[in-house]
């Protein structure tokens, strides 16, 4: 059974463990759609002349919220998709790291910018669009959320959440918490809605721009439709990001965090290492300690504390891991470790004799599976790492920083990692390149985003 299904005028949330019905949830009628939608265009209008000192007040209150239930929250995202209950955890607590950031910072980065001209006074203000759509995946059913939301509620923009269907209780949850710190109603809305609907949605005039999460796919059907009607969008789309470990590498120190770049959650981000690309002077070493740590990886029920590899959240995303894999080994892969499928439990996969044709390759292995190349040097693994339409990450490990470092310019991708994963932070802009999308979220760049930069000039 599928962690979701649609029943006529019901979603019937599943867990992908141990496949038990956690809830059933009620789509919106069209009706209930357009009422919220006036209600947040209604919220807007008082919303917006809000002093930034009362929305970061409200922030505050959400992070105590975050933390009274962070134990109910973090079963909530692990019940409906998955991921192992530490992970959920540090989930949360992301969460609330960024609301403190945005509590320090929110004021400052949406301060009049003062531009010297030949005016009495000239400056850039920062004015809310007003309501701001979002759609957001299931893989961090709130970091995702938060990281939108936050900056762009703080900005003084009103938002309309329309999340993955087997992450329907965080939506709703997600909403009460906004609404139980005490954020105005209309502020922030869940709809419980098809796919289909968010083009009508989009299409309407009271919207004003969109915020993706997701796939290529979806990113340019709906970039398209914003792009028709002139609407501002951000897109945060799929990545095929390449980990180069080079023969100075230091396995010791850094070994556990090349794991985690391509295990956590599952393997589950579109941020994952997911190809490994090696120097041929520490392949061998590299491959023995990376399979041994990828094999004491402890698999079990997520709310367990001790998991650490659980199931992929639906059953139809490890059969489209499995076809790639598939692919792979047809062509002339060899398979190291894994490749063993049982139900939505994808086991984590080593590949090596991979090659450019193969789809572990050209594609995003959404899933534990780390494919890994031999090169001879590092200008090899750079034009390796270039041979891809998306432009999200790398990651580059190296004892010779300062060598490292000249290549940035060469890495077209929106984050250049040295000596640590590809990981997003409320302090730094996180975005793509090329079919990864485009925009910012985070750091002052993100709650820049939905606003309109609007150039005063004053003369007496």
């Amino acid at each position: 059974m599928p962690s979701t299904t649609v029943m006529f005028n019901n979603i019937i949330s599943v867990n992908p463990y141990n496949n038990k019905v956690i809830n059933d949830y009620e789509l919106d009628t069209s009706s209930n759609i357009q009422g919220k939608l006036l209600l947040a265009n209604d919220a807007f209008k008082s919303w917006k002349e809000k002093e930034i000192k009362e929305r970061t007040a409200l922030l505050t209150k959400v992070t105590h919220v975050l933390e009274e239930r962070i134990d109910y929250l973090s079963e909530l995202i692990t019940l409906e998709m998955g991921k192992p209950i530490t992970e959920s955890r540090a989930e949360i607590d992301k969460c609330i790291f960024l609301c403190n950031f945005y509590i320090v910072n929110a004021e400052a980065f949406l301060a009049d910018d003062i531009i010297a001209t030949d005016a009495h006074e000239s400056f850039i203000s920062y004015d809310p669009l007003g309501v701001i759509l979002a759609v957001m995946p299931w893989n961090y059913p709130f970091w995702q959320v938060f990281r939108f939301a936050v900056p762009t509620l703080t900005s003084g923009n009103t938002v309309l959440l329309k999340h993955a269907s087997n992450v329907s209780g965080c939506a709703l949850a997600i909403q009460n918490i906004f609404e139980e710190a005490g954020y105005p109603k209309g502020c922030f809305q869940t709809l419980i809605i098809n796919h289909y609907e968010v083009e009508a949605l989009l299409k309407n005039d009271l919207v004003q721009g969109i915020s993706l999460t997701g796939s290529e796919k979806a990113g340019k059907h709906l970039g398209k439709i914003a792009g028709e009607r002139l609407k501002k969008a951000v897109l945060e789309l799929g990545g095929n990001n390449a980990c180069i470990v080079l023969d100075d590498a230091n396995l010791d120190l850094y070994l556990d965090t090349m794991v985690k770049a391509r295990m956590q959650n599952c393997g589950q981000s579109c941020i994952a290492a997911k190809r490994f690309i090696v120097t041929k002077g520490i392949y061998d070493e590299f491959l023995g300690k990376f399979t041994k740590k990828v094999k004491d990886l402890k698999f079990g029920d997520p709310m367990k504390p001790e998991t650490e590899i659980a199931t992929l959240a639906r059953e139809d995303l490890a059969i489209d891991l499995e076809k790639q894999v598939d692919d792979a080994v047809k062509k002339g892969a060899k398979v190291i470790i894994g490749k063993k499928r049982d139900k939505a439990y994808y086991a984590p996969t080593i590949l090596t004799k991979v090659t450019t044709d193969m789809a572990v390759f050209k594609e995003e292995t959404f899933g534990p599976v780390a494919p890994i190349f031999k090169v001879d040097n590092l200008e090899e693994a750079l034009k390796l790492t270039a041979n891809t339409r998306f432009g999200l990450g790398t990651m580059l490990f190296t004892e010779d920083v300062e060598t490292a470092m000249r290549y940035i310019s060469q890495i077209p991708d929106g984050a250049f990692f040295i000596n640590e994963m590809v990981k997003s932070d409320p302090r730094l802009p996180f975005g793509g390149t090329k079919a990864s999308g485009f925009g910012r979220e985070l750091s002052k760049e993100g709650i820049r985003e939905f606003v309109n930069k609007k150039t005063v000039f004053i003369n007496k």
